[in-house]
C-alpha cells in the first residue's frame, strides 16, 4: 500500500508581539504625564476627609499683632472641610509633606504664606457665598495654576 503523505496544517496566523521598548516607551510616557498632571495642578485636590475638624487650627488670637492673618486663620477654623479639599499652591505638599491646604493653617505655615493666606481668604468667601467645593478649586486653580 501506498503511504499518503499527510498535509502540513495551514500556517497559524501570527501574533505579533509588541517589542519590549514599545512597552518601556509607553511606561515612560505614562509616568511623565502623570507627573506633569502632579506638577501643574490637573485633578490634583485631595478629597476631604469626612471626620475633619478645625481643632487644630490655631485661634486667630495667636496672631492678634496682625490682624489680617488672625482673621484667616479664624476662617480656616470655620471650614476645615473645604480647605481640607484643596491643594495649596504654594507646592507644600511637595516641600513640606501638608496633605491640604488646611495642613497650612494646623501650624504657623500658613501665617507666613501669601498663597495659603489668599487661598483660604477666597475660600472662605466662596463658601459664604455658597459656592461648592468644586467651584472653590475652579477659580483657585485659575486664579493659581501656571501652565
Amino acid at each position: 500500500m501506498a503511504q499518503r503523505k499527510r498535509r502540513a496544517p495551514p500556517p497559524r496566523p501570527r501574533r505579533r508581539a509588541v517589542p519590549v521598548y514599545i512597552w518601556i516607551l509607553l511606561v515612560a510616557l505614562g509616568g511623565a504625564i502623570a507627573l506633569r498632571i502632579a506638577l501643574r495642578g490637573d485633578s490634583h485636590h485631595p478629597d476631604p476627609r469626612v471626620y475633619v475638624t478645625g481643632d487644630f487650627v490655631p485661634d486667630g488670637q495667636r496672631y492678634a499683632a496682625a490682624p489680617q492673618i488672625a482673621e484667616i486663620y479664624t476662617m480656616a477654623k470655620a471650614i476645615p472641610n473645604v480647605l481640607d479639599g484643596l491643594h495649596c499652591y504654594c507646592e507644600c505638599a511637595r516641600d513640606h509633606g501638608h496633605r491640604s491646604l488646611l495642613t497650612c493653617f494646623e501650624s504657623d505655615h500658613g501665617a507666613a504664606c501669601d498663597i495659603c493666606l489668599q487661598e483660604a481668604a477666597l475660600a472662605y468667601r466662596m463658601t459664604q457665598e455658597g459656592a461648592g467645593l468644586d467651584q472653590i478649586r475652579e477659580r483657585i486653580d485659575a486664579m493659581f495654576a501656571s501652565g
